[in-house]
């Protein structure tokens, strides 16, 4: 028996359409099962083939609806087990609650270290996902994960505007990290933008450190949600003397009239990855998605063949 017939792929119902992606691009069947809500609203889940004795990857994005999505990975998870899988590696492209990482106020929870914790219990040998809020959360689990970046190929996408003047932006300070790497690895400047939130949905922004005039602006940013600070942030260019703004997004989430905010704003075009599923924004005049499936395939191979992930996906 090859090494591909020992190996399948499990999607939950959260993003099919990648795991599809992810399946194609790894010669990696799609593993059948059925999953259904009762209706007093439990999850039911049953594998349809026999995977005693396989390594089997299970891709779930927990996004839009976590909660939901959480529980049906924990049953995928532990259906897998009793049925004596050799192996389960959990991909998790989206992975939620990872903003509520640390106590930052009196008596709150660390929900990033709970879901952890779920995971680990429900049986997951190994956990592979995609640009946390903070890589602390990668400390949060005790088996084998990784943190894989979307920016390879975020940066292919920008590269074929060819801009001439670009400068890289962080929209707060929390994202200044994630635009130095992309600046440095762009060969660009690099400007900041602080906030301070308001509330869930209202954010004051302090002055641009840096110069933005005549210049092509790109800000970077993991996670756009309700899209105020990034919408606050590209008119601040504009009025400032920006050229253009474009923004490069890991996790479009696009809640609440996020998308509506994106169309009337100053923002010409935001390239987001497909870590979530992008439905409602497939045909926005401002968004381009981004597939991420050849990441998520090269390092589920470098799994099976035990090559290095860090050296692949590092920068």
């Amino acid at each position: 028996m090859s090494k591909v017939q020992e190996v399948c792929l499990f999607s939950g119902s959260s993003h099919y359409e990648l795991a599809k992606e992810i399946s194609e691009y790894s010669q990696i069947p799609l593993g059948k099962l059925i999953s259904k809500t009762f209706p007093d609203g439990e999850t039911f889940v049953q594998i349809q083939e026999n995977v005693r004795g396989k390594a089997c990857f299970v891709l779930q994005s927990l996004a839009h609806n976590p909660n939901t999505y959480l529980m049906e990975l924990l049953i995928m998870i532990d259906a897998l087990r009793r049925a004596s899988a050799e192996s389960i590696i959990v991909l998790i492209p989206y992975y939620a609650y990872s903003r509520q990482d640390r106590k930052d106020k009196g008596r709150v929870p660390i929900t990033a270290k709970l879901v952890a914790n779920l995971i680990e219990k429900a049986g997951a040998d190994r956990v592979v996902t995609m640009d946390l809020h903070t890589d602390q959360v990668q400390g949060f689990f005790d088996i084998p994960t990784d943190n894989l970046h979307a920016r390879p190929e975020l940066i292919k996408a920008i590269r074929k505007l060819n801009f001439d003047q670009l400068i890289v932006g962080a929209p707060d300070v929390g994202s200044t990290k994630l635009a130095k790497a992309v600046s440095d690895r762009i060969e660009s400047d690099l400007i900041i933008i602080d906030k301070r939130r308001l509330d869930g949905d209202q954010v004051e922004l302090s002055p641009i450190i840096g110069s933005v005039k005549q210049k092509n602006v790109l800000f970077i940013d993991d996670i756009c949600s309700t899209a105020t600070t990034l919408c606050k942030a590209a008119d601040a260019c504009k009025r400032a003397g920006a050229l253009s703004v474009h923004a490069m997004i890991s996790h479009g989430l696009f809640a609440a009239q996020a998308l509506e905010k994106i169309e009337k704003s100053q923002i010409e075009k935001i390239f987001v990855s497909n870590t979530i599923s992008q439905k409602a924004a497939v045909n926005h005049p401002k968004i381009e998605i981004v597939s991420i499936a050849s990441i998520f395939g090269e390092a589920v191979k470098s799994i099976l063949h035990g090559s290095s992930i860090s050296s692949l996906f590092a920068n």
